[in-house]
């Protein structure tokens, strides 16, 4: 099963996610984020496997790590086979900084190259699981929404999915 090292909201701040949550899902099947049982997040790193020595990075990583507070500003999609909705973060210094860190301790064979230092689109899924049918409009939707929200990431966790497991989790400062 593969794993992921996550940002997540554990915060009242969540909720404006959740509501665009419910409103992607309109253009699923079902709804797919409330079907993984776990908070909004920002995925930093996926490995298809057990990253095996990762957790001596993460103790260091995010034993002194501040909670990232990430301001939205917009809807964006990856055009998958499955379409992907997600939230645009904006810039934001604090977050690039802490994946640099972290991934200076990953061997980048063991990570998704998506997920890679100089590859990784930092987002927030709102619905992942989007067919062929809905994209267009799906698409409308993500280009007429504005955005204008700040979320709280507080915790960061080690997971195995799919479904959703903690194996480890850090409560951030």
């Amino acid at each position: 099963m593969p794993y992921a090292i996550t940002l997540k909201c554990l915060n009242d701040t969540a909720a404006p996610i959740l509501k665009l949550w419910d409103e992607a899902s309109a253009f699923e099947a079902s709804a797919s984020m409330a079907a993984l049982d776990y908070p909004p997040h920002l995925t930093l790193a996926v490995f298809p496997d057990h990253p095996g020595r990762v957790v001596d990075a993460l103790d260091e990583v995010f034993a002194a790590q501040s909670m990232l507070t990430i301001a939205f500003d917009g809807i964006a999609c990856f055009d998958n086979d499955l379409l992907v909705l997600w939230a645009r973060p904006r810039p934001n210094d604090a977050l690039m900084a802490l994946h640099q860190r972290l991934h200076r301790h990953i061997d980048p064979a063991l990570c998704d190259p998506h997920y890679r230092e100089g590859n990784w689109t930092p987002h927030c899924s709102l619905a992942t699981k989007v067919p062929p049918a809905e994209a267009k409009a799906a698409m409308a939707w993500a280009r007429q929404k504005r955005l204008d929200l700040q979320v709280e990431f507080d915790t960061a966790d080690l997971v195995e999915f799919l479904p959703v497991r903690v194996e480890r989790s850090y409560r951030l400062r």
